[in-house]
């Protein structure tokens, strides 16, 4: 390992890519800490980053978003913006005439996406940076000579607007001249960095006392669970990740003059979980809307006897961690899921391809059984992806209420955030790795290749 990573510095062209990187990294975290002008900071810290549902939104948002509404920073907003409007483009794509057809026009297409994309960007930055100086306005967080000040408003309004804008813009450069995907990079760095305040929380909290009865604490049962359920979830993120299902393919042979050509065998590798992190984000996302809203409606209907105790009721029973959540947190992480394949996989298209290509699937015609067969595999194969999916999604709730460890601390073990770390630093190691082959340097895993996913 150690000789690996000094074989990176003996690549000139590799170790300033890996050095451009990290230098604009470093500047989104500083960018991370500098607040917006007239936001009492204190008050906010003091009252957890806001009250009421918006509040609660911010804190679950700024675990994978890059950002930090809770202290009102000019990164606030963090690159959501963006990956919610490449989201919405990547859908729009397969549903609107004239986006599909600039995306086949090849790079000059995908750049007018692209810039389609960054409008979009600026759009939801708009609304959303509205929605949060209304929050800070009405919660009082405010100074008061602000407050009422339309002129603030707006400078508050573009400096999350133009933060947002300038993390897009890092990530472009990271693609372009640094090492790996920049917006990715951006949100796992984000991540990582609340790594240290989790484990400072659980040496604070640790107590070695025989008998102790203080369920908070962290005994050393409770940290030996956190270690090795750590690296078990990390253990088993990277295999079902990387997970792939091999369909073999066969290239038709063709005859010219005296020579035949093609007949190799080769395979088409489908995904266990095509996804990636995309259906926990939105089962996640809409889950925090019940919520929220049924604490609305208790506190409007709290002088009725009867309707303010249903409310109250329906809210503790969507709370994060009870049995209801966690069913219907399932059912939605599947939901997605297959929604998220049907709208990324096109097998009719795979399958005309092949056809055009020469080649086929031992035992099936080309055209509509192929495209059969393929839907088929993908549907049995996207059933044990989303179950992985629902399965870390739950651990973190799951451990922080039943072990009565802090959400911080549990957010490590599963969720959003461990799956983006890892399919991020599994790109970023591919890359290098391919780099350091490609100059004839051992990669991390030496003689034995490349990093490979379990194939199933």
């Amino acid at each position: 390992m150690l000789r690996t990573i000094l074989n990176i510095f003996k690549v000139p062209e590799l170790y300033k890519k890996l050095g451009f990187t990290i230098g604009l990294l470093c500047i989104y975290r500083i960018g991370f800490y500098v607040p917006i002008p007239g936001v009492n900071q204190i008050k906010m810290s003091r009252a957890g980053g806001g009250a009421g549902g918006l509040g609660d939104l911010a804190e679950y948002f700024a675990i994978f978003t890059g950002g930090s509404l809770q202290q009102s920073t000019i990164f606030g907003l963090g690159i959501m913006p963006y990956i919610s409007a490449s989201i919405i483009f990547q859908l729009l794509v397969t549903v609107v005439p004239t986006l599909e057809k600039l995306s086949k026009e090849g790079e000059s297409g995908r750049r007018k996406i692209t810039e389609y994309t960054r409008y979009a960007t600026v759009g939801l930055c708009l609304i959303q940076g509205m929605i949060w100086m209304n929050h800070l306005r009405s919660s009082g967080f405010i100074y008061a000579p602000f407050a009422g000040s339309v002129l603030y408003f707006f400078v508050g309004l573009m400096a999350l607007t133009t933060g947002t804008v300038f993390l897009m813009w890092l990530g472009e450069q990271i693609d372009e001249y640094g090492l790996g995907n920049g917006i990715s990079l951006i949100i796992m760095a984000g991540i990582v960095a609340r790594l240290p305040n989790a484990i400072i929380t659980v040496i604070r909290t640790a107590d070695f006392r025989v008998g102790t009865v203080d369920s908070s604490a962290m005994s050393p049962p409770k940290m030996l669970f956190l270690l090795l359920a750590f690296v078990g979830v990390v253990a088993g993120s990277i295999l079902i990740t990387q997970a792939q299902r091999r369909i073999p393919i066969q290239q038709a042979k063709q005859t010219r003059g005296r020579r035949v050509y093609g007949g190799q065998r080769q395979y088409l590798p489908l995904r266990v979980n095509h996804g990636g992190v995309m259906p926990i984000i939105f089962a996640s996302s809409l889950l925090i809307f019940p919520s929220i809203g049924f604490g609305w409606m208790a506190a409007l209907w709290e002088s009725m006897d009867w309707s303010g105790r249903f409310w109250y009721y329906l809210r503790d029973v969507f709370g994060p961690g009870q049995y209801l959540y966690v069913v219907v947190y399932v059912i939605m992480v599947y939901f997605f899921a297959y929604f998220w394949t049907t709208v990324q996989f096109r097998p009719k298209e795979m399958a005309e391809n092949l056809r055009d290509y020469g080649s086929f699937i031992p035992g099936l015609r080309p055209g509509k059984r192929t495209a059969d067969y393929l839907e088929k595999v993908m549907g049995r194969i996207t059933y044990v992806g989303a179950a992985f999916l629902s399965v870390i999604a739950i651990i973190p709730t799951v451990i922080a209420t039943q072990l009565q460890i802090p959400f911080g601390i549990s957010v490590f073990l599963g969720g959003t955030g461990l799956l983006i770390v890892v399919s991020v630093a599994l790109d970023l190691v591919q890359r290098i790795e391919a780099n350091l082959i490609m100059r004839n340097y051992k990669g991390f895993l030496g003689s034995e290749g490349p990093i490979k996913g379990r194939q199933w």
